[in-house]
């Protein structure tokens, strides 16, 4: 056969093979964008969850810690990042939030990223330090209307600064803020005393509280948490209203084909349903929830409509 015969079979076979970045995939480390500081919980459940999908995929999944802005700058950098598979944002719901804070975002919730999976939720713990005093959410409350302005909180971020805020409003208490980058400085500074009480993770203090380095007043979930039994729930105290989970997800620069997605998916999933990682994300309080990308968007969707009015009615800004 002539060469010119096989040009038209050589062009199709071209057309028919998968793309080369695709069919190799993934031929070197994934970056996994983390949008708050090292040695944080957030940053904690991300390389837990790394680890494991490395195993999966072959390929080292590294952890890159990208904090400010509130999380928009981990967010802008993987918009801007390669629709390849190899730049994932570990996305939080308080980063997702903030399209709706500020019109300089610098990023879209739902067009410039596409949803990976779910990887779960924290409730918020409601802790002060030691020297604060007050044993319970009513006796904090009591103690900060006799000393209006004395109190001083902090937040890290939008979903923390919500939650301080209908605390605040619903109490009429008068309190200062004081707000972090990183959940690790906040939880040194409210052990070394310089700050007195805030509403975090609790997966990120509930090894200081059972130290008694902290005092936990109640947990933003409809019930007590395994991990701290003896700490009454948001309801409980009187307060149930302020049920509210932090929860965690991962997603990829939008236009990353779908096969990419549909195998991070899968590596991730696997990952989460590993016994190993059950057992190290119970240990700090993470309830594991995997998902897949269809129900991850869906879920977000939900969210969005759900704190939209909250969170322009309590007139956040982002730092």
């Amino acid at each position: 056969m002539r060469l010119t015969g096989l040009l038209p079979i050589l062009a199709l076979a071209t057309l028919l093979a998968p793309a080369p970045s695709e069919a190799q995939y993934p031929a070197r480390a994934i970056r996994l964008v983390v949008p708050f500081t090292a040695g944080g919980v957030t940053d904690s459940v991300a390389r837990i969850t790394a680890n494991h999908m490395s195993k999966s995929l072959g390929q080292p999944v590294v952890v890159e810690n990208r904090p400010g802005a509130d999380g928009a700058i981990a967010a802008q950098t993987v918009k801007a990042a390669q629709p390849d598979g190899y730049t994932l944002l570990f996305a939080t719901n308080s980063v997702l939030s903030i399209p709706l804070l500020s019109k300089s975002a610098g990023f879209d919730t739902f067009t410039d990223f596409m949803p990976v999976s779910t990887v779960g939720r924290f409730p918020f713990a409601l802790f002060v330090h030691p020297d604060v005093p007050s044993k319970s959410v009513r006796e904090l409350v009591d103690y900060a209307r006799a000393n209006p302005g004395k109190l001083n909180y902090a937040t890290v971020n939008p979903g923390e600064q919500l939650i301080t805020g209908q605390f605040i409003k619903a109490t009429g208490v008068d309190m200062v803020r004081v707000p972090y980058k990183g959940g690790a400085a906040c939880q040194t500074d409210i052990m070394g005393n310089q700050v007195d009480f805030s509403f975090q993770n609790l997966g990120a203090v509930t090894n200081y509280i059972k130290g008694n380095r902290m005092k936990a007043l109640a947990v933003t979930a409809k019930a007590r948490h395994p991990q701290l039994p003896d700490v009454p729930s948001v309801g409980e105290a009187g307060f149930g209203d302020l049920v509210v989970t932090s929860w965690q997800a991962a997603a990829a620069p939008a236009k990353t084909p779908k096969d990419i997605v549909a195998r991070l998916n899968g590596a991730m999933v696997k990952a989460l349903r590993s016994p190993d990682v059950a057992e190290r994300m119970n240990q700090i309080g993470f309830d594991v929830v995997a998902s897949s990308p269809e129900e991850f968007g869906a879920f977000m969707k939900a969210e969005v409509e759900r704190w939209t009015p909250l969170l322009k009615a309590a007139n956040l800004k982002t730092e």
